[in-house]
């Protein structure tokens, strides 16, 4: 990895990147650190920095017409120069499809999402009847919250204009990842994008589609009703495991992770860039089931010893 050729003042270190201080700019260098249920797990995933650097500079070079973003240039393999911005407390999570916590919220009976309310009978992972913007606040410490348009405005987070600018770059930005993922034989069905100002201008920051901010499917293999995650390129293959077979949802120690976790977690990490640029296809990846990784650990079905 090619080394900075200036000194670097530690701004802020997050859960995954840490970030430095150039005056007007920033480098951002993404870790190998992996974190889940807003903890930031004690194992790392090989490769996995950078392959959010890539893929980062993969859409923020080719989406500047859509909204301006602080992408500058690549540092190096896994660092990136970008614009300083004031960043803004809304985060925008943009989905059309019902899964994740919004599903868990749908099947214990809630029907409003963003304004929007959805009918009765719809299935785990079953596409939205439109798109949806859930909006919620960008907290440091604790959960983030759902935030409204009023709301928003009344914290003086946004003016109603910023809003409306907002919302409709959200939509325009899913139209291109959801496009550009189609040509690969993946599906978005949902990510999140954050925004700030820059000099007077709103721009996108933070990351746009990655391992750790969408979900990134596998069309071929997609099945209404069905969990995704055994050829899907994101992060909720960590999140399943560390649910269902370990338990852990954010409170007390996090685990640490077997070996073939890991190495299934990092496939994943490198594939979200290289299937989404065409150098590979998600056959190549050669992915398992947490299933198969389990009965390889002598899990069958049940929480392994680590």
């Amino acid at each position: 990895m090619r080394a900075l050729s200036h000194p670097l003042k530690l701004f802020r270190k997050g859960k995954i990147r840490d970030i430095y201080d150039l005056g007007d700019e920033l480098v951002i260098v993404a870790s190998d650190r992996v974190s889940a249920y807003d903890v930031t797990l004690p194992d790392e995933i090989p490769r996995k920095g950078e392959s959010l650097t890539n893929l980062s500079t993969f859409w923020f070079t080719r989406t500047g017409h859509i909204i301006p973003n602080h992408f500058l240039k690549c540092e190096n393999s896994r660092s990136v120069r970008v614009r300083k911005a004031d960043r803004i407390d809304v985060e925008w999570v943009v989905r059309s499809h019902l899964y994740g916590s919004m599903w868990r919220a749908y099947a214990k009976g809630i029907r409003e999402y963003g304004g929007m309310k959805l009918p009765n009978g719809l299935k785990m992972a079953e596409e939205l009847p439109q798109i949806i913007l859930t909006p919620t606040t960008k907290s440091e410490i604790g959960h983030d919250q759902d935030i409204s348009r009023g709301e928003a405005i009344a914290r003086g987070l946004l003016t109603g204009d910023d809003w409306r600018l907002l919302e409709e770059a959200s939509l325009e930005l899913y139209e291109f990842y959801r496009d550009a993922a189609r040509r690969r034989g993946v599906i978005i069905p949902d990510f999140k994008v954050e925004y700030g100002r820059c000099r007077g201008t709103l721009i996108q920051i933070d990351e746009p589609p990655t391992h750790d901010s969408a979900r990134f499917w596998a069309e071929r293999y997609y099945t209404v009703g069905e969990q995704q995650e055994a050829h899907a390129l994101d992060k909720e293959f960590l999140r399943v495991f560390l649910r269902e077979w370990c338990g852990f949802t954010g409170e007390g120690p996090p685990p640490r992770l077997p070996q073939a976790v890991i190495d299934e977690v990092s496939k994943r990490c490198v594939g979200a860039y290289e299937v989404m640029s065409g150098n590979m296809q998600i056959e190549d990846l050669h992915l398992k089931s947490l299933p198969q990784v389990l009965q390889e650990l002598g899990g069958e079905g049940k929480s392994p010893k680590i």
